[in-house]
């Protein structure tokens, strides 16, 4: 039976349970902001003088509106030059327009757009080269390090979208959201200030609407957030349909399912766009009613902003000039409303980002269940001893698969393990490097708990093969060296020769550089199987797990297979999970497993006189060798 089940995640937020707070998942990624403090503070530095050479442009455009005002009419008041910085009074008026008015606007223009840059190199250094970069690789240690039974029960397209999709809207938060909120708290206070220094009553008038916005934003980030929760839900299944897909595109093809496949991906795909389109009617709504209330504030300016001018003529005291009064208010009225509507979009955008962030952090918030204790005892080179106590297993609690497993293995000695499918003989495996821990009683190497050893150490002391031998696209000898990358040619070509790889590889177009395709498409299973074997022996390990090797092998394969197996055990505590007798009667003891407890234990001899499964299987095997014999097919070496 395979470890590779699929259940309900146990490390992943169970949707029964409650989600985290908006303000929790805010204080962690204030957290991951702190980490890199200087650069938002050379960030926000940057927004502060940006909004200074706004005001300065936007009052020095005013000072020229009531320049030109005061010289078409001199009867108007003249324009209140900056500290008294008034141009010599002999200079023409198009002299002062044209290079004391318009070049300093210029000059301003010039600066803003500088720093413009320089904010905008420091946000994509923070989010692309950072936090990206380094919340990426926390998530990816964090599954390096996770137990089989994460893998087992989440699926790859969810993982995949976590590592790449959510992190990168969880790194966006600090731009379009954080640092995007805190330039526009700069934003906004200093336009108030200086709207308050032209006219206070005029500026309490204008932000009368400010709390309605901000109800109205309130009750929209409410329901957004349950909508982007269901949206990239809908997008981690459309995703592990397309991964599913393409990895089983030959059963797909092979059983003339494309069409049903391509129905299936077309309601995933589908069921995202409806969301998506959800969304974005939420946010149809929400935008359209945020520019009508700040549109409001136009009207009350052009009223009473144009009573204060009027009255200005007057009474300076109590009006507001029209280019430096009106015209520099009604501008950062303007801004002040599209200030408040980049809220609004900050708010669309804080959900998503939010909901990816609890994603993210549900990773990086899983509990290790399998890691090395603190005092953990190294085990540079095990004798090879293993003894199984009273051990029991279950991949889920309510759900037992091994019962009460116990047996010694002496150093040296090969154990095949037999039983029908699903009697848990890959799960028993399983449990010798710790892929998994047992839920009762212990396993012992060399007369210690297998709690108690240095994880790295007990697994490089491991060797496996498992029923499909994984390759990666890489060359024949990176992938034989998987495991010890240091390894020399001559110890790469050596495994191989035990391996009894050696041959064929030779013969590939660039031998031991040749590069093989994803999982070893451009191989044969038996020469699969054999690079496996050799990737194994190259670490010299004292113990060898082999599960099933002969799965899935043609006769005039199995021979040579059964002579890499033959060489890669010697000298080698061996667990073999088998059903060919070419393979049991190299063992040194049979143990038979039946719905996840151990019935028999013996020889290959003692079981065939024995009663049982052991006897029925053998006896079914050589008569089936018995009948290739008389019809003179070669039996594959038994």
């Amino acid at each position: 039976m395979s470890p590779l089940r699929k259940t309900r995640s146990p490390g992943l937020r169970n949707t029964d349970y409650p989600d985290p707070s908006n303000w929790s998942l805010i204080r962690r990624l204030v957290g991951l902001a702190w980490l890199h403090r200087w650069h938002c503070l050379r960030v926000l530095t940057f927004q502060i003088l940006l909004v200074i050479m706004t005001l300065c442009g936007l009052s020095m455009t005013g000072l020229g509106v009531d320049y030109i005002r005061h010289v078409m009419d001199k009867g108007s008041r003249p324009p209140q030059w900056w500290f008294d910085m008034a141009p010599p009074a002999g200079w023409p008026p198009m002299v002062v327009i044209s290079v004391y008015i318009a070049g300093g606007i210029i000059l301003l223009v010039t600066t803003r757009s500088l720093l413009n840059y320089l904010r905008m190199v420091s946000v994509t250094q923070l989010i692309q080269q950072k936090v990206t970069v380094m919340l990426r690789q926390k998530v990816y240690d964090k599954l390096q390090r996770l137990s089989f039974r994460f893998f087992d029960q989440n699926d790859g397209g969810t993982i995949i979208n976590r590592v790449t999709n959510d992190v990168q809207m969880t790194s966006k938060f600090l731009s379009i959201v954080l640092l995007a909120l805190f330039e526009v708290i700069v934003t906004l206070s200093l336009y108030v200030g200086f709207m308050a220094s032209i006219h206070v009553p005029l500026t309490l008038a204008v932000m009368a609407t400010t709390p309605v916005l901000c109800i109205v934003t309130f009750i929209f980030t409410r329901l957004i957030r349950k909508e982007t929760k269901v949206w990239l839900q809908l997008r981690d299944k459309l995703v592990s349909t397309l991964s599913e897909n393409v990895q089983g595109v030959h059963v797909v093809k092979g059983f003339a399912r494309q069409q049903e496949q391509i129905e299936r991906f077309g309601h995933d795909n589908e069921a995202v766009h409806d969301q998506q389109h959800r969304i974005f009617w939420l946010t149809s709504i929400f935008g359209p009613l945020v520019t009508f209330m700040t549109q409001i504030n136009l009207v009350v300016i052009f009223a009473y902003g144009g009573y204060l001018v009027v009255l200005y003529e007057s009474d300076p005291l109590r009006g507001i000039p029209l280019g430096s009064g009106l015209l520099v208010f009604a501008t950062l009225a303007t801004q002040f409303s599209t200030q408040i509507q980049r809220v609004a979009i900050m708010a669309n955008k804080a959900q998503e980002c939010l909901t990816s962030a609890d994603r993210v952090f549900e990773i990086l918030d899983t509990p290790l269940e399998i890691q090395s204790p603190p005092d953990a005892v190294l085990v540079p080179r095990a004798r090879g001893r293993v003894r199984f106590e009273a051990v029991r297993f279950g991949y889920r609690p309510e759900e037992t698969v091994l019962h009460d497993i116990d047996f010694d293995v002496e150093p040296g000695a090969c154990v095949a393990i037999v039983g029908p499918t699903g009697a848990g003989k890959t799960t028993l495996l399983s449990l010798i490097p710790r892929f998994y821990d047992p839920i009762f009683g212990r396993i012992m190497l060399d007369g210690t708990d297998l709690r108690q050893l240095d994880l790295d150490d007990l697994r490089r002391n491991i060797g496996l093969v498992f029923q499909e031998s994984f390759l990666f696209s890489n060359s024949v000898a990176a992938n034989i060296a998987f495991g010890h990358p240091d390894a020399t040619p001559q110890q790469i070509e050596n495994a191989a020769k035990i391996a009894c790889a050696h041959e064929f590889i030779a013969e590939l177009p660039d031998g031991y550089d040749t590069v093989i395709g994803e999982r070893g498409c451009d191989l044969s299973g038996g020469q699969c199987q054999r690079l496996a074997i050799a990737r194994a022996v190259l670490l010299e390990p004292p113990i060898l797990l082999l599960d099933d090797p002969m799965a899935a092998i043609d006769p005039e394969t199995e021979h040579d297979i059964l002579r890499a197996i033959d060489n890669a055990m010697a000298n080698r505590t061996t667990f073999v999970v088998a059903h060919r007798l070419s393979t049991l009667r190299r063992a040194n003891q049979v143990i038979v497993l039946e719905k996840g407890q151990i019935v028999q234990v013996g020889t290959h001899a003692e079981l065939l006189a024995t009663k049982g499964h052991y006897r029925k299987v053998a006896r079914l095997q050589a008569a089936d060798e018995e009948s290739k014999r008389l019809l003179g097919v070669d039996a594959g070496g038994v």
